[in-house]
């Protein structure tokens, strides 16, 4: 039986990369978008013996191209597709620019418009589709200095819940997972006053490791989980529990 695809954007880092070794290590085949940074994405790729691709997210037409490119690459379609690709552009409300609101909507949130669209009448023909967008604690609780950031994160749970409403019908899951502060590079490059401060807010007393935010990606794409969809996973510790 033929491996299924996935597909993880801005795979090749952070989350993404422990979400692209978990999915290889569960039996798939997979490929992983990058944006910047060429030789860390190559390297990545081959020290995990993935497929690597690079395209800007936010441009429709690229999307349409990469997603093409893959699937000529391993002579099927994407069945997995998980949009995990996002920056922060940080402000205040009464401080930020255009530039940095758009580029932020458009890098976390567009993006997952971009991906679908070029993946999802394959998932409805093939009658199987797994979609998973990567969420965040402050698209559910909001932050102060992350307007833009927020929105897009909020914007990405209610995507999930109308196309998961379309697709429902198709064999195809939608979910998204919405982890709190994670160890990931960018985390630890934070002051440790900073770094800290975050910590303190969360019951389980730590980071987020992206490994288990991974496992729950794994846990979500499987065919055994076919009737979840609609649904944000809160990886958290404790930092937002949902009435």
């Amino acid at each position: 039986m033929a491996k299924k695809l996935a597909l993880v954007t801005g795979g090749t880092t952070g989350i993404g990369a422990a979400i692209c070794k978990a999915l290889k290590a569960a039996g798939y085949d997979v490929a992983a978008n990058f944006i910047v940074n060429e030789a860390q994405a190559k390297k990545f790729g081959q020290d995990n013996e993935l497929k690597v691709y690079q395209w800007d997210i936010t441009d429709f037409a690229k999307c349409a191209e990469g997603v093409k490119k893959i699937c000529a690459d391993f002579g099927t379609t994407v069945d997995i597709l998980v949009n995990n690709a996002g920056i922060t552009r940080d402000g205040m409300m009464h401080k930020m620019t255009p530039e940095n609101w758009n580029a932020v909507i458009t890098t976390n949130l567009t993006s997952c418009f971009n991906m679908a669209r070029n993946v999802i009448n394959d998932m409805r023909e093939k009658k199987f589709g797994r979609i998973v967008s990567i969420s965040s604690v402050n698209g559910q609780l909001g932050q102060i200095g992350q307007t833009n950031y927020s929105a897009s994160k909020t914007g990405i749970i209610g995507f999930t819940k109308a196309l998961a409403r379309e697709s429902a019908t198709k064999g195809i899951t939608v979910n998204a997972i919405a982890p709190g502060y994670t160890e990931t590079e960018m985390i630890k490059t934070m002051p440790e006053d900073v770094l800290k401060s975050m910590i303190a807010q969360i019951p389980v007393g730590r980071l987020m490791k992206p490994e288990e935010i991974a496992r729950a990606v794994v846990f979500l794409v499987a065919d055994e989980s076919s009737c979840i969809t609609g649904e944000t996973f809160p990886i958290n510790g404790g930092q937002y529990m949902e009435s």
